[in-house]
């Protein structure tokens, strides 16, 4: 049999596999020490124990509770007094009475269980220990020898046949001797399936609490009421020994080889159907794919989820020649050493490519999207539920998805979005009376929770400042323009995008209302997410038209706008939608040369909030650039400076992509540096209290959050390419250290395949790959020529997916207050591409 470990490879690919790799020289004894696997359904964090190891397992299915709508139908009745309360400077009032519209808290996000290996090995004899994840092949590895014996574990989960596999091997026969066992966290009953399989049976509870002051905090029902069932089931191949079932666990012994076959499945028929009356059966399923694995080979389960994982993650390649530590320090060793010594390339490229593979490891075709920790959880009671924090989280686990070619898993988020729409309606016509189109609030859930969370009144600690959110179908919906702008795809744009994009257009007009005082179009009550305003030493929650909320509007109209020209449809309400625009509430730059965040110049420039979302039109919005419109650039240049560097992991991330947008590589980089500040899981630390890497290299929040994973590796890229501004722009952003390297395989918007390559920080090379023919308009910071084309060949049309924002509307308090935006010069060449052709670019 050949096995994974024993694959054949060069030299220059084993070395390849060393910088691709995490690896330590202990176990895990924290499971932010565990090392991810996942199919984007099943997850594992696997600890590689010695004496006793641990899979923890979680199905991204399994969540608390049943559909629940949670709308208010005081909304409308409310609405009118809060706005009026606004309009009138009564902030604290019309906080008092949002509270009115608030609906319930999500459901939470589950763990299933845990896999048991007891090995009865005594750890304080092993050596040579070592663990690793392999990003190239997804495969976790264990190695180690005791009293004389080599051992090893490798383990992967295979997305095409839906299965967590296990091998255990030795250097001599008969060494391996283990117990298995199943235990969960949630309701549960293990028993034996003969002699060679384990059955977990659960219940997941009903209900599970918000706040820990809530009179009940896990409610489970009867076994025939509501809550998700589950079943997880494992079976054994040994080669060699013997294998007998004691009571709930089985007994293998002296065996030369064994093969673990998990299997789990939930209950989950559906975001609107009850999974208790009318859920699968979890138990068939899980029996069903076990079947289905074991007729397999190992080598053919193995080519299998090769093929699979190789088809996504090898369409890119990262390099940074320059320093990297010694192939022989750990991971944990590295970050620890990272911000004391010269910078570690090697650590910032493996951060890179860890990013897609938990991407691919997360989000599938045909699975949930990616939540607020992917799809792995320990906790019955998560961190913010493990749920889908749709005011940055949610948006940011998808911004790599596009630039860095893996546009397939953001397919389960514009699934999401479909089943969204549909609860989103409802809560629009129940709690605003509004009638067309879908909104979705600050939070959301399996069941496609779309109202406002909050606790209703009963909560003291729900804040306005998030729960009065309605903006995410929006923000949403600029994801699926986005997806057409990269790949060009006018079957999906018609199909799938545009019905959405409509809808939340048609909320969004509705939603808008004239502002009796400036006489623009303005969202009224709003919120710049979980900050508050600061007004003559007080704090307040809600005022109108904060610049966030104009933004995403801005952006969304502008998508649809565009939509319809490329479709040829629905010209009268496109026009509608060009009105709006130049109604809306135009940015402000205020008295500290500031890109205001409030409706009124109230920032307080001694304000260090993590959220900074009124630069949302520089990043992820494409309406702010150096080029378009350099003074707001400037203005949101002030605003990252005021606002500072460090805070949480997933605010560093944004901040990196925003300082990639000004072009200043240096700022982007140092931040990048500081997000890989190492926290140690073993320490207690509060909330938010400055984000880092754990030894795992999960983004700390903390706690974690796989955002900040997603957004570093975006962000990365954002310095090497951008598109976003009418051309396709190589090294916009490049930092001083990262002095010579290449990257292969990333996209830019019009459906081009790109490759770069530098050194002494200058373009050495390019290639660019028309996937779909069309004008490459192509921006440089030197000279260039296209080989194969004879100079500067004119296009024949503009490229719809490559064009320039267009002009705003602004207004400034102070010039003076600008900070100097230094701008590079660059250089244009455009031509007409072929489909299928490569386009070759050197510096002249």
């Amino acid at each position: 049999m050949i096995w994974l470990g024993m694959i054949g490879l060069s030299s220059t690919c084993q070395a390849q596999q060393k910088q691709l790799q995490l690896w330590y020289d202990k176990p895990a004894t924290h499971w932010e020490e565990a090392l991810p696997l996942g199919n984007g359904m099943t997850g594992a964090m696997v600890f590689g124990g010695v004496s006793k190891d641990r899979f923890q397992i979680n199905d991204n299915t399994l969540w608390s509770g049943e559909p629940e709508d949670g709308n208010n139908p005081n909304g409308p009745q409310v609405l009118p007094l809060v706005r009026e309360a606004v309009s009138a400077g009564k902030y604290e009032e019309a906080a008092v009475l949002w509270k009115k519209m608030q609906g319930p808290y999500s459901a939470r996000y589950l763990p299933m269980g845990d896999l048991w290996l007891d090995l009865h090995q005594d750890e304080k004899q092993v050596k040579h220990y070592k663990r690793s994840l392999d990003l190239r092949s997804a495969l976790s590895r264990v190695t180690y020898s005791y009293q004389g014996v080599e051992y090893q574990r490798e383990s992967f989960v295979s997305y095409p046949d839906k299965v967590l596999i296990i091998r255990l091997k030795a250097n001599k026969s008969k060494a391996i001797s283990l117990d298995l066992s199943m235990s969960s966290k949630l309701r549960h009953r293990v028993s034996a399936l003969g002699n060679d399989q384990l059955l977990l049976t659960g219940k997941a509870p009903s209900f599970v609490a918000n706040r820990d002051y809530e009179p009940q905090q896990i409610v489970y029902d009867s076994i025939e009421g509501k809550g998700m069932t589950f079943a997880m089931q494992v079976k054994v191949k040994a080669i060699g020994g013997k294998v007998q079932q004691d009571k709930d666990k089985l007994c293998i012994r002296e065996a030369d080889e064994v093969l673990l076959l998990l299997t789990e499945t939930t209950s989950f028929n559906g975001f609107d159907k009850s999974p208790s009356r009318q859920g699968k059966d979890a138990k068939a399923t899980a029996n069903r794919l076990l079947e289905e694995a074991a007729a397999k080979s190992m080598e053919t389960l193995y080519a299998n989820h090769q093929k699979d994982y190789h088809t996504l993650f090898n369409r890119v390649d990262f390099e940074l020649n320059g320093t990297s530590v010694p192939s022989n320090m750990p991971t944990d060793q590295r970050i620890m050493q990272f911000a004391k010594g010269p910078g570690d390339l090697g650590l910032l490229t493996l951060y890179y490519h860890f990013g897609r593979y938990l991407l691919i490891s997360s989000s599938r075709q045909g699975g949930r999207p990616a939540n607020l920790q992917g799809i792995w959880n320990d906790h019955v009671q998560p961190p913010w539920g493990s749920n889908y924090t749709t005011n940055i989280n949610t948006e940011m686990n998808y911004w790599l998805a596009e630039n860095t070619n893996l546009s397939e898993c953001h397919q389960p988020l514009f699934d999401f979005m479909e089943e969204l729409a549909v609860n989103g309606a409802k809560t629009a016509a129940v709690n605003y009376n509004i009638h067309k189109g879908w909104v979705v609030h600050h939070n959301s859930d399996l069941w496609a929770k779309t109202s406002p969370p909050g606790g209703y009144e009963w909560d003291p600690k729900g804040m306005p400042r998030w729960s009065a959110w309605p903006m995410a179908a929006a923000w949403f919906s600029t994801h699926l323009w986005e997806h057409y702008r990269f790949t060009g795809d006018k079957t999906f744009l018609r199909n799938k995008a545009y019905p959405l994009m409509k809808g939340a257009a048609q909320f969004m007009l509705h939603w808008l209302i004239m502002d009796n005082e400036t006489k623009y179009l303005v969202t009224n009550p709003s919120t710049s997410p979980e900050n508050t305003i600061k007004i003559a030493g007080k704090e307040y929650q809600l005022t109108k038209a904060s610049t966030m909320d104009m933004a995403i509007i801005r952006e969304l109209f502008t998508a649809v706008i565009r939509s319809c020209d490329a479709l040829e449809i629905d010209q009268e309400f496109k026009s509608t939608l060009e009105q709006a625009v130049s109604k809306l509430y135009p940015y402000q730059v205020g008295q500290y040369g500031q890109l205001q965040e409030w409706f009124k110049d109230w920032d307080d420039p001694k304000d260090q909030h993590r959220h900074i979302s009124h630069l949302f039109g520089l990043y992820p919005g494409n309406q702010i650039s150096l080029t378009g419109n350099p003074e707001l650039a400037a203005a949101a240049k002030r605003s990252l400076l005021l606002r500072g560097d460090v805070s949480t992991g997933w605010s560093m991330a944004w901040k990196t992509n925003w300082w990639a947008r000004l072009q200043d590589g240096n700022h982007a980089f140092k931040i990048l540096k500081d997000a890989l500040n190492y926290i140690d899981p073993k320490l207690d630390r509060a909330q938010m209290s400055g984000g880092g890497a754990y030894p795992n290299l999960f983004d700390a929040h903390p706690p974690f959050q796989i955002d900040g994973n997603f957004g570093a590796t975006a962000g990365m890229t954002e310095m090497l390419l951008q598109s976003h501004d009418g051309a396709v722009h190589l090294l916009p952003a490049l930092p001083d250290e990262w002095s010579a390297g290449s990257i292969k395989g990333i996209k830019a918007r019009g459906n081009f395949t790109v490759n770069i390559s530098w050194q002494n920080n200058r373009l050495k090379e390019a290639s660019v790959i028309s996937n779909i023919g069309g004008v490459c308009r192509l921006r440089t910071t030197v000279p260039v020529q296209i080989i194969g084309l004879n100079g500067h060949i004119r296009a024949e049309s503009a490229n719809e997916l490559l064009y320039k924002p267009s002009l705003l509307q602004y207004q400034i308090v102070d010039r003076s207050k600008l900070p100097v935006l230094p701008i590079k010069k660059t250089f244009e060449i455009e031509f007409q591409t072929v489909r299928g052709e490569e386009y070759r670019v050197v510096p002249l």
